[in-house]
């Protein structure tokens, strides 16, 4: 999914119980994860799965998030995401 540069609105993740701490490193990999789980058995169009997708872009350093994509893509992802 492509990000609208134009309309880009930034929005801070808000609390997970499951991160209390202040190193998001595992916050961002699990919205990641989250994310594709939930378009792969509801669809990209799957509103509820953009909040995953929010999250995620707004923690996660670019280049892990290429990294991954790279992964998935080559069938390397260390995490079954269907």
């Amino acid at each position: 999914m492509a990000l609208d540069l134009e309309n880009f609105k930034f929005d801070t993740p808000q609390f997970d119980p499951r991160f209390p701490f202040t190193n998001q490193t595992k916050h961002c990999a699990q919205n990641y994860v989250d994310y594709h789980k939930c378009i792969n058995v509801k669809g990209e169009e799957f509103e509820p799965c953009q909040i995953f997708f929010k999250t995620f872009t707004s923690l996660c350093p670019v280049d892990w998030v290429g990294k991954w994509d790279d992964q998935r893509e080559a069938g390397k992802f260390p995490i079954k995401l269907d």
